[in-house]
């Protein structure tokens, strides 16, 4: 107590006030514990004891936030609850409104939680559509009137209690401060409460998804601080499908996608597929996605400067697919597209920050009996991949940059060639059959390469005009693009050194493309002010000692085809649930496209087929079919292909909007029973 004596009385009664609070929150995380927690299916202690350490890092947050105007603004004189009273009654108004709006909060998540089994989010807000229904519900089924009477009790029991702690620090001694001593206090509660609100030591605060740690669905409800997770689904929390159209074009989609057990009615696209093209019984499968790695960048697409002879190298003696096609640019839509085998269809944000649709089935789930792995060089805070991870791989060990030996060399965390160094280290120690997916981060903005570069040498015998020509924005850009493609290289000697090498399927492919001018290398259409397809193409390579014969495929194919297509080769039988196809199941050869947006409000929508691409904003304005080989890309073809205009159409809405549907019942609990 003597040092609390010390500070100045705002930072004692704030200091206080915060524990207490923090406290109560801890004690209602154990009372939602004791009341919810299924004793046939237990939380093991070290999963009760994370959700208890992270949910009260939540709630400290959000005490945080509740004093944060006092903390700015009870310092000055004519505002201080220690200097006028009128000024104090102002303060206990502020903190017991909020108060009241938080203990809200806790009562319909207590609530929200016993009718649905999960926590209170924002999609509880469609019960206010039917106001007098939801109201009449709540009435019967739980006694409102002892609730109501439990609320007043709280709210008048804080409101006293922190009347008595304003008094008890007003009658305590104040300290005298000089001017330095007054500072030093205040910048140091500032620090205090800075990190407290991070509550993190890392490139990334605390983030929702760090709730997804387990596999057991209550350890990740108990996380939850139910304000925070409200508002964490608040800009991704509305119902933004519409059922009627997804049944409308269930027909056309379900004979695209193979559907044989058809049913409009419960919209099941669920298919038991088994494994066509399979090149050994359990091999290893090494998933390598590559930053930025647009087609029209890399040597497989003649590029005079020649940017990525490794790769190009793997693509002659692999298999190697000319007209693979992501949905979008964005590494974490990308990263969604694969681990689901859906676009990401969300207009605010992306999928992975939407908690509401992060636990997905994956056809990863179905590689059973064998260690599954996710190497990044960076953190997986970033875009919230954590909780998508997390929930949709079982028994995944994630390696971020915390995890290596390696020094962090930028904003990216290690560099790529350490990442591919520290992963083939680990794979070596696994368990196999191993399937494992590295994502490289380094061809990025600031461009850096490492000191230590084991043996790659930079160029600079060229210029930024030469390389501009071929789709580099500088000789930067350049020479990180060409150390990504070392990094593989140098991946792929130390793999050949390795036992698993020779029973291991790698598999490689761009997150995205990239915007911009492209080269007389390429056709017209790849550049950004055409038809930007440089934005989505990129290489999808399948390289493996298994494979006896190299190939080139000029079939149109889909990000969202690759778990079904690396499946089929390992041997996998698969229970898919969305829109990925097998790329060698040759009975989807009369009707391969490929889905594309660009995100905005009005997003632009499209389908790109083997000599034609559809584009349209989502409200059907500026609606065009486009010639992608044609020296004039931009002109308009669907006057003259009209049948093909609405099949094309017809297509890219019901993938838009079937897109939209899946995810809300596409969690892998539901599928199981």
């Amino acid at each position: 107590m003597n040092i609390l004596l010390k500070l100045p009385r705002l930072l004692r009664f704030l200091l206080i006030f915060i524990v207490s609070l923090t406290f109560l929150f801890v004690f209602m995380r154990i009372a939602f514990y004791l009341v919810y927690n299924d004793p046939s299916s237990p939380l093991v202690l070290s999963d009760f004891m994370k959700a208890m350490w992270l949910g009260m890092r939540f709630d400290l947050r959000m005490v945080v936030l509740m004093i944060l105007p006092m903390f700015v603004l009870g310092g000055i004189k004519w505002l201080s609850p220690f200097r006028y009273d009128l000024a104090r009654y102002g303060w206990l108004a502020y903190l017991s409104a909020v108060f009241a709006f938080y203990v809200m909060f806790y009562v319909f998540d207590f609530g929200h939680y016993a009718y649905l089994n999960t926590r209170l989010d924002f999609t509880a807000m469609r019960f206010l559509e039917n106001a007098a229904i939801s109201a009449e519900m709540v009435w019967e089924s739980y006694p409102v009137l002892w609730i109501l009477a439990g609320i007043l009790l709280v709210n008048g029991l804080f409101i006293y209690l922190t009347n008595k702690l304003f008094l008890k620090v007003l009658h305590q001694s104040r300290p005298e401060l000089t001017l330095l001593r007054g500072v030093a206090f205040g910048f140091g509660a500032f620090l205090v409460l800075l990190v407290a609100g991070y509550s993190k030591f890392s490139q990334y605060p605390l983030r929702w998804s760090e709730a997804a740690f387990s596999k057991h669905p209550f350890a990740t409800q108990l996380t939850y601080n139910p304000i925070h997770y409200f508002f964490d689904t608040w800009k991704n929390g509305r119902v933004s499908y519409d059922e009627k159209t997804v049944k409308e074009y269930y027909p056309l989609i379900a004979d695209y996608i193979g559907v044989q057990d058809k049913n409009a009615s419960t919209l099941n696209y669920k298919r038991e597929v088994r494994p066509l093209h399979p090149v050994g019984d359990t091999p290893n499968v090494v998933i390598v996605i590559l930053e930025s790695f647009a087609s029209y960048k890399s040597s497989v697409s003649g590029n005079p400067v020649d940017p990525s002879p490794h790769f190009n190298e793997l693509a002659k003696n692999g298999i190697y697919f000319k007209n693979y096609f992501t949905p979008a640019t964005g590494t974490a839509r990308s990263i969604y597209c694969t681990v689901t085998s859906l676009p990401d269809v969300e207009l605010t944000g992306t999928s992975s920050r939407n908690p509401l649709i992060v636990n997905q089935h994956s056809i990863a789930q179905d590689f059973k009996g064998y260690e599954k792995a996710y190497f990044i060089g960076g953190s997986a805070s970033w875009g919230n991949i954590r909780g998508m991870l997390n929930q949709s791989m079982d028994n995944l060990q994630l390696f971020e940059e915390d995890a290596y030996e390696s020094p962090r060399t930028d904003v990216w965390g290690i560099s790529d060639i350490d990442l591919f160094r520290e992963a083939n280290t680990a794979l070596q120690t696994m368990k196999e059959p191993f399937f494992s997916i590295i994502q490289t981060s380094g061809n990025h903005r600031p461009y850096t390469i490492p000191d230590n570069s084991y043996g790659f040498k930079v160029r600079t015998d060229v210029s930024d005009s030469e390389v501009q020509k071929y789709g580099f924005h500088s000789v930067d850009e350049y020479n990180s693009f060409r150390f990504m493609d070392y990094s593989v290289g140098h991946f792929m000697e130390l793999a050949r050194q390795s036992d698993y090498y020779k029973n291991t399927i790698f598999v490689f492919w761009g997150d995205h493309g990239i915007s911009a001018s492209t080269g007389e290398h390429v056709t017209p259409g790849e550049g950004r002010s055409k038809l930007d397809l440089g934005a989505l193409r990129v290489p999808f390579v399948i390289y493996s000692p298994l494979i006896k014969e190299p190939k080139v495929y000029d079939k149109v194919v889909s990000e969202m085809d690759a778990l079904p297509t690396i499946a089929s080769l390992a041997n996998i039988k698969y229970t898919a649930t969305t829109l990925g196809r097998d790329m060698f199941d040759e009975s989807y050869d009369d009707r391969r496209f490929a889905f594309s947006i660009t995100h905005s409000s009005n997003p632009l929508i499209g389908l790109i087929g083997e000599k034609y691409y559809y584009r349209t904003r989502a409200d059907g304005t500026n609606a065009s079919l486009y010639d992608i080989y044609s020296d004039d890309p931009l002109k308009d073809h669907s006057a003259e292909n009209k049948e093909l205009t609405k099949k094309m159409r017809d297509l890219t809405y019901g993938i838009f909007e079937t897109s939209k549907y899946i995810p809300h019942f596409n969690k892998r609990e539901e599928l199981l029973k």
